[in-house]
């Protein structure tokens, strides 16, 4: 498991780059004491372009604030066991964060039957599973009069592994501590 290396890198004083999801508070708990000894790159996607996405859609939801319902859209093949997609969280986040909104507060995760009208501060996150999706995530802003939709869709695998490439390379003789795709790319 993902905990099992972490600990071992950390034991032989290795840096390590972390791409899986799905972490519990004891997980993470723990991923915060080992990195404090190595170096650790952690990132729900490893690909530059969503994480270039996940800096856009931080200024795109400060401008346009509580005027606009925002629904993401994530789809994935049908082998993937978790939902929503660990990305999908990762970018519900950054605009709840953008906003000044607790996600745990404001997330829908689905929507079904006479359930009254769309709360004002709510984020939706739907999932769709299906054939061999290697990955798309839509974040849409609907407002009224116009809806801004801003996707990301990989259409193959490589570009996850050349991000992980790009993250194990640039962590490589850091200062032990915890970072993500943007420390890597140099958008912090």
């Amino acid at each position: 498991s993902t905990i099992q290396n972490l600990r071992a890198a950390s034991e032989k004083g290795k840096a390590m780059v972390i791409g899986t999801t799905g972490f519990s508070k004891e997980d993470l708990q723990e991923i915060s004491a080992l990195v404090r000894s190595i170096p650790c790159v952690m990132a729900p996607n490893m690909s530059v372009g969503v994480n270039l996405l996940f800096k856009v859609l931080r200024d795109v939801a400060t401008v346009l604030g509580d005027d606009y319902d925002i629904e993401i859209i994530e789809a994935h093949h049908r082998m993937k066991k978790d939902a929503p997609s660990g990305t999908a969280i990762r970018l519900a986040e950054v605009v709840a964060g953008a906003l000044g909104r607790n996600l745990d507060e404001v997330a829908i995760y689905a929507r079904k039957g006479l359930i009254g009208e769309r709360g004002r501060k709510e984020i939706g996150i739907q999932t769709v599973r299906g054939g061999d999706i290697v990955g798309e995530h839509t974040v849409m802003f609907a407002g009224t009069g116009e809806r801004i939709e801003i996707v990301h869709r990989a259409s193959s695998r490589d570009t996850f592994a050349a991000g992980a490439v790009r993250a194990a390379l640039w962590v490589y003789g850091r200062s032990a501590g915890l970072y993500d795709m943007l420390d890597v790319l140099g958008l912090k």
